[in-house]
């Protein structure tokens, strides 16, 4: 499958620099294919959810992975900034950086929704609303709520619940597996509608990459050294999961997260390789994956802190340590906070921005290359959420195939 999507990756790239007139006829191929991975995402998520949680048994069993599991992401994450903040501070890609290349935003991002009242929405006010708007971590929230009470009730309910959530879970990875053999079509029609909004300008292209070039290698070295050195690293150290192997394992995963930008459309499919190339049991894979997907961004968080950064250095404005720091604190929680909401990046970039006195505008100076930065960050988002459901699944004492 890795090479069918490979093929399809270059075969695309191919086809909107040379056909690029033709691209409108093949759209709707990766509009379809997107579509039918967002219409199995809630049901995955809530079947996995409800199975693994009421699978996994007592109270003090589901504290333990739930700590672990958190306790891994804001590592991870804070370390991705922590890079990032480093590298930006070093490389100075904003100082010099050209105002006038900035795009305008026709509308700003919500900046007014503070982080507490980010985090207090994701426990539902209607649980029904959140499904049908696709609300992640209310989902996520009752999900885990039914999963642990399940456990309470007695043991003949118990068995209709978990029989009743463990039909459906199979279903829905039957539905998935059909879904994910048209997964090269889809990134084919995805990565040549994508370019081809950039091969008709040869120009415009060569603008963009001379003075933002900077600032998207930062990105991306950072992107780099934080997937194959610090998650790596990581994962060795901690519990001797074999990185190369785990890395090859995820191919599939990571070339369609890379495609589509979208952790939570890659789901289906990271949760199939984790489980089948891994060896990680569904009890760890279905609560750790559905929740990485909507609140572990490592990719995200560390771009934001290049970022926010960035502008500041190219309005000249020299942010104290005190800042930095605010820089750091409020892009881990924001990237937990801001979680399933339109333009997540965006509102994130804005939070941050809000926090340390930048001008809201300056995210039009990132614009112009935010899309192509986009399905680098995301491809590293969930890698590190398959890097947690190994090295959970071998602290719980699994047996793994890396």
């Amino acid at each position: 499958m890795h090479w069918q999507i490979l093929i399809a990756l270059v075969a695309g790239t191919l086809f909107a620099i040379y056909l690029p007139s033709y691209v409108q006829w093949i759209g709707w191929m990766g509009d379809l294919f997107l579509r039918l991975l967002k219409m199995v995402i809630i049901p995955l998520i809530v079947s996995s959810i409800i199975t693994g949680v009421a699978g996994i048994g007592t109270p003090e069993s589901l504290g333990r992975l739930g700590l672990k599991t958190l306790s891994f992401y804001l590592v991870t994450s804070l370390l991705a900034i922590l890079l990032g903040l480093t590298l930006v501070n070093l490389i100075k890609p904003g100082v010099g950086a050209d105002l006038s290349f900035a795009e305008t935003l026709d509308t700003l991002p919500a900046a007014d929704q503070s982080l507490g009242r980010l985090l207090l929405d994701s426990v539902p006010e209607n649980i029904f609303r959140s499904l049908a708007d696709g609300n992640m971590l209310p989902i996520i929230f009752f999900s885990i709520l039914f999963g642990y009470f399940t456990n309470l009730t007695s043991t003949a309910h118990q068995q209709v619940i978990r029989r009743f959530f463990d039909s459906v879970y199979e279903v829905i990875m039957k539905i998935t597996m059909a879904i994910i053999r048209l997964t090269p079509y889809g990134v084919f029609a995805i990565i040549a509608t994508v370019i081809s909004k950039y091969a008709g300008n040869g120009a415009g292209l060569a603008q963009i990459f001379s003075r933002m070039g900077l600032y998207m290698l930062t990105v991306l070295l950072a992107l780099f050294i934080h997937t194959f050195f610090t998650l790596h690293a990581v994962m060795w150290v901690t519990k001797r999961v074999n990185p190369i192997k785990h890395f090859r394992n995820m191919s599939t995963p990571l070339l369609t997260a890379f495609s589509t930008s979208s952790s939570s459309a890659t789901l289906p499919l990271t949760m199939e390789a984790v489980e089948q190339k891994d060896g990680v049991s569904s009890r760890i894979s279905s609560f750790t994956l559905p929740l990485g997907a909507t609140v572990n961004m490592n990719g995200t968080a560390l771009y934001e802190c290049i970022a926010v950064i960035f502008i500041a250095q190219a309005y000249g404005i020299d942010l104290t340590v005190g800042q930095q720091f605010i820089v750091v604190m409020t892009a881990l929680l924001a990237a937990i906070g801001s979680a399933g909401i339109p333009m997540a990046g965006l509102v994130m970039m804005a939070i941050v921005l809000k926090a340390v006195g930048l001008p809201l505008e300056g995210i039009g100076l990132v614009l112009a290359v935010d899309r192509i930065l986009d399905m680098f960050r995301t491809a590293v988002n969930v890698y590190g959420d398959t890097c947690a459901a190994a090295v959970i699944a071998k602290s719980e004492g699994e047996k793994l195939n890396v």
